[in-house]
């Protein structure tokens, strides 16, 4: 990593830092100076061995490149997620992996894709479509409820966070009164540098204390999707939890951690995005009453809300990327081994394919956003995610005639999965 743009400490630790994730504004003012002046900065800790040195790529062009080329750009040997060298070493102790869960976001080829394979098919539009009407009754019901709450609502509390939480764990044959311990255990894998979502003070533990409350969660989360496996190999329904429980990859059952991990990256990763983008959406929208009655009068538009949604809030903020071989990247060389730090944040705000980036635009077109990622690792749910989006959004316009804020709303500390953990709105019903 000779003769590299160094960043400098203050930029480094925001690079990395949960809370500037919750700044907003002023995280997007710091991407836009390392894009514009180191577009492949080497980041380096202030205190040696709290992590390993990284490259942070920031501009679309280059995050795209890596994301489509899995065989040059590995998700593993390395954890995908940033993590602190204190968590590495706890989790090889754990579970001989460097990562507590194995996941389909930590697989490569050959193995990736036989994985994906198996739930490929259920998660495409011809099959999501009888899912339509349950999710309707769900989006009218939410709706339902918000407005109950009067004219002053928390969107995120009452809508945003409860809603694809069910449609997720219905898809997995989870009842409603398991959703609460769900929900809970995903805050505390993906929120756990947010005090609020975490809700056990993690923000004030050391990295390993941290490690130790999460590989706690993980652990439930094994005992109980294993019950829920169990159940579905005696009980078979068209869930994707059956087809989990009862896939086969080269003709034998999945291992009992590759299980555990499919089930946990559906469950997490299924709600906890399309609730930050959801609530992303309505943000823009209670901020620009004009385009929110264009959309009323004009359902064409809301394809759009979505899409843009997800660009503009990009819930999933990085993943990590091994180089398998050296390489260069915008006139940086990049050694075999190095690791990599794909950030979807500055991507999607960088000017240079968002003309205004961080203008909420539903008209903007194209809109060839890596909110869900590229190529072979692209987000599985991604169909799933507009679908439930787009008719919670039906729901919404038909029932509310207006919105604006009515307080200040409030971003996660997290440098993974982020998004609003708070959005006060007022609403008049229709």
């Amino acid at each position: 990593m000779s003769g590299a743009a160094v960043l400098s400490g203050d930029l480094a630790r925001t690079v990395i830092d949960p809370h500037a994730y919750a700044e907003w504004d002023g995280l997007l003012d710091t991407f836009d100076h390392i894009r514009a002046t180191t577009p492949v900065a080497k980041v380096q800790p202030d205190t040696p061995g709290l992590f390993d040195p990284f490259w942070l790529v920031t501009r679309y062009d280059d995050v795209m490149r890596i994301s489509k080329d899995n065989a040059a750009f590995l998700n593993n040997p390395r954890p995908v997620v940033f993590s602190f060298n204190q968590a590495i070493e706890f989790s090889r102790a754990a579970t001989g992996s460097n990562m507590l869960v194995d996941s389909l976001v930590v697989f490569d080829a050959p193995v990736h894709p036989k994985y994906r394979k198996l739930t490929q098919e259920w998660f495409m539009p011809r099959n999501l479509a009888k899912l339509e009407d349950e999710l309707r009754t769900l989006a009218a019901a939410t709706v339902d409820r918000m407005l109950a709450q009067g004219s002053e609502v928390d969107f995120v509390k009452e809508v945003s966070g409860p809603y694809p939480l069910r449609v997720v764990m219905q898809i997995l044959g989870v009842p409603p009164e398991d959703e609460f311990r769900m929900q809970m255990l995903t805050q505390q894998l993906f929120g756990g540098q947010d005090k609020d979502l975490s809700g056990s003070g993690m923000d004030q533990m050391t990295p390993e204390q941290v490690v130790q409350i999460v590989a706690g969660a993980v652990k439930t989360f094994e005992d109980y999707f294993a019950a829920l496996a169990e159940d579905r190999r005696r009980n078979p329904t068209d869930d994707v939890a059956s087809v989990i429980a009862n896939a086969l990859v080269d003709g034998q059952p999945l291992p009992p951690r590759d299980m555990a991990g499919y089930y946990i990256i559906v469950a997490t990763a299924g709600h906890d995005t399309t609730s930050a983008s959801t609530a992303g959406a309505m943000q823009a929208l209670a901020r620009d009453p004009e385009q929110y009655a264009r959309v009323r009068a004009d359902r064409s538009l809301l394809p759009g809300i979505v899409e843009e949604a997800i660009r503009w809030t990009s819930p999933v903020q990085h993943f990590m990327r091994t180089a398998a071989e050296d390489c260069e990247i915008s006139g940086q060389a990049i050694k075999k081994g190095d690791w990599l730090m794909i950030n979807y944040v500055a991507a999607n705000h960088d000017p240079a394919q968002f003309p205004n980036p961080r203008r909420f635009d539903a008209a903007r077109s194209p809109n060839r956003h890596l909110a869900f990622g590229a190529g072979a690792h692209q987000c599985l749910g991604l169909h799933l995610a507009r679908l439930e989006m787009k008719i919670l959004f039906e729901a919404i316009l038909d029932r509310v005639a207006s919105v604006e804020p009515a307080g200040e709303a409030k971003r996660a500390s997290s440098t993974f999965v982020g998004g609003l953990k708070t959005l006060p709105l007022r609403v008049t019903a229709a």
